[in-house]
């Protein structure tokens, strides 16, 4: 019974975090300002299949129609269709600008997950340190031996983000010579 009683609490702990990130998510979408909705809208709408067969159809017709393989049509762009060519270069400026405007948003909300989960792994770490210093203290008190030696003493340390980015920065730069 106690053990369906902890998956319960677990269950009400995850639906409650789960509903404060989609609470968030849904604030964050609010906030956003018009030209942030504009070009994600234009970005989700061309990552679509439908983005792509409309232009199938448009870039196929413009060039079977400007190819002269209609009777009675006469062509507009024949070819090396440079009119075409020009037109699908300035929508490719147009669209790479909208989709960098979708990715730099996405990736600053990355950024803030990323944040966040590192700072919830840092009061993990340093609650698990906590408990480490408790367990040993018990186990003294009750003349338990430790048997941890130098390993126990460096896990009752917390750790030091900056200390932890210097040593990467610096075994990074070893590996760059």
């Amino acid at each position: 019974m106690a053990a369906d009683e902890d998956a319960g609490e677990v269950d009400g702990v995850m639906r409650r975090n789960i509903a404060a990130l989609i609470e968030v998510r849904k604030r964050r979408e609010k906030e956003k300002n018009r030209q942030e909705t504009i070009a994600d809208a234009i970005t989700a709408f061309t990552g679509s299949l439908r983005f792509v067969y409309i232009h199938a159809a448009i870039f196929g017709g413009w060039i079977v129609i400007n190819t002269g393989v209609i009777p009675g049509v006469t062509p507009f762009d024949p070819f090396p269709f440079v009119m075409l060519a020009m037109i699908a270069s300035v929508e490719a400026i147009f669209l790479s600008t909208f989709v960098l405007i979708s990715q730099n948003r996405m990736a600053a909300m990355a950024d803030q997950r990323a944040d966040l989960d590192l700072q919830v792994n840092l009061l993990a770490e340093h609650e698990i340190t906590r408990l480490i210093h408790l367990i040993d203290d018990i186990a003294r008190q009750v003349g338990v031996p430790a048997g941890g030696g130098e390993d126990l003493d460096a896990l009752k340390r917390d750790v030091k983000p900056e200390v932890v980015l210097e040593e990467i920065a610096r075994a990074e730069k070893e590996l760059e010579r």
